[in-house]
């Protein structure tokens, strides 16, 4: 090869290296993203960043290209804003969706802890333009409402471990042969309902704990099926 031809290629390919350097330091340095700017940064590109946003924050997420890359267990969420899925996983057209409508306030706080693990583990590249930051990049009405429901959401869990720490839970095992069984090393095995469940699952539990003799009349209080009133161990299916 001629020596002109040579330092013409060598002049090339530092053209293409200085291009991928000043693309790397524009991503390294926050912006405001659309979606459509924001969707070929799904891993399918191995020339391109691997992003992706939770609750409109972008994060370069390339270090872990074996779980964000094609086949990768977190490639749906990339080259987009798919907080929902993080608590629903539901990977479907519908589900890899950033509205959180319908969620309860438990579900909505695991989110914002997700948030909070990519602004710790990876590079804040941005915020995305829609639901939660407006042209400008100031927060939404939308965003500042999940972060009061998410902050909700953990004081109410927060008051029911403190609630729950006051009366012991039965101790339990499980075993394919034997089934269930659950018991008191101190008072006596009952159904309860877990009152906080309700504002932060938007459903009713139930959780095993140990009663004394003289709170067995407490209302709310119900005897495992085919279990003695004074028995300390009760089977369960």
């Amino acid at each position: 090869m001629a020596r002109g031809a040579r330092f013409l290629l060598v002049l090339a390919l530092l053209a293409a290296l200085l291009a991928v350097v000043l693309q790397l330091y524009r991503l390294r340095k926050p912006r405001l993203w659309t979606v459509e700017e924001l969707s070929p940064y799904n891993g399918t590109n191995e020339g391109l960043p691997i992003l992706l946003a939770i609750l409109g924050s972008v994060f370069d997420v390339t270090k872990g290209r074996s779980h964000y890359g094609p086949g990768g267990g977190y490639h749906h969420f990339t080259g987009r804003d798919a907080s929902r899925a993080f608590v629903s996983g539901n990977f479907t057209g519908n589900g890899l969706t950033d509205s959180l409508q319908g969620l309860s306030s438990s579900e909505v706080n695991s989110i914002v802890d997700w948030r909070k693990f990519y602004f710790e583990r990876y590079i804040f590249a941005g915020k995305l333009i829609g639901r939660y930051y407006d042209s400008q990049g100031n927060p939404t009405k939308y965003l500042k409402g999940v972060e009061m429901k998410a902050k909700r959401g953990a004081q109410l869990l927060e008051k029911q471990k403190s609630d729950e720490a006051k009366i012991p839970g039965c101790n339990s095992k499980w075993s394919q042969q034997e089934g269930g069984e659950v018991w008191c090393d101190t008072g006596y095995p009952r159904l309860v309902r877990r009152p906080g469940d309700i504002a932060l699952t938007g459903q009713v539990s139930q959780r095993c704990a140990c009663f004394q003799e003289n709170e067995l009349d407490k209302a709310g209080l119900v005897v495992y099926e085919g279990c003695d009133y004074l028995s300390k161990s009760c089977k369960v299916n």
